[in-house]
């Protein structure tokens, strides 16, 4: 049966209209995205069986253009679309820190370096300037690969933060295991950047470490 045969409050164009996009399964939101189905498969069935063959939402999401494009419905045009939509994501939730302290959104902070860096699939230290009225000047990855203390150089930090006149930063990296809980090197590297940027009168604000749907934060378990 076709979706437009469908009850009105089950296709998913109408639910999401009348339910909010948060209504809607994976696979619902999915099928909006491909329009279309194939033949013999409505957009939903279409979209169940990608779900199905890539384990879900974020492993497709994440997929390089080569398995996208292989896969039964998508395709180069699909493939560009998907990612214009990503990045128009990450704009949006960039413009919204840029609109105030970012100690006043400390939500959209988390959302924002989520956004940046859980697809990530190697360890990416990064900095989140802040002017003297904590408003964001920019995001800065800096170091990748696995993040330990000889890996992250305090001088190359203190040296972005003079470069862009920044007041103070939030500094952020990514666990690929998805597991957000910091080790101990991560603590290290924490003081070790807290006192080389004391020196030249730059604040750390906090330290998030971004894992697979999850993040913890410095501030919040009184490490700072």
């Amino acid at each position: 049966m076709a979706i437009t045969d469908w009850p009105a409050e089950e296709r998913p164009r109408e639910k999401l209209l009348a339910r909010g996009a948060e209504a809607l399964s994976d696979a619902e939101l999915l099928a909006i995205f491909l329009r279309t189905g194939v033949k013999g498969k409505s957009a939903v069935d279409l979209a169940r069986e990608l779900l199905t063959t890539f384990g879900g939402l974020r492993p497709l999401i994440e997929s390089s253009r080569e398995q996208f494009c292989a896969a039964l419905g998508l395709g180069d045009a699909k493939y560009v679309q998907l990612q214009a939509v990503m990045e128009m994501s990450r704009r949006h939730l960039e413009a919204q820190l840029q609109r105030g302290s970012a100690l006043e959104s400390p939500q959209a902070v988390r959302r924002y370096l989520s956004a940046q860096l859980r697809h990530e699939n190697r360890e990416v230290f990064a900095c989140l300037l802040l002017d003297n009225r904590h408003r964001v000047i920019r995001f800065e990855p800096l170091f990748f690969g696995t993040i330990n203390a000889a890996s992250v150089y305090p001088r190359e930090v203190v040296s972005l933060a003079l470069r862009h006149q920044a007041a103070a930063l939030i500094l952020a990296h990514n666990h690929p295991s998805g597991v957000a809980e910091p080790s101990q090197a991560d603590r290290q590297i924490t003081d070790r950047l807290i006192d080389a940027l004391a020196l030249v009168d730059v604040r750390v604000l906090d330290h998030l470490v971004i894992g697979d749907g999850e993040s913890v934060s410095f501030a919040e378990r009184g490490w700072l």
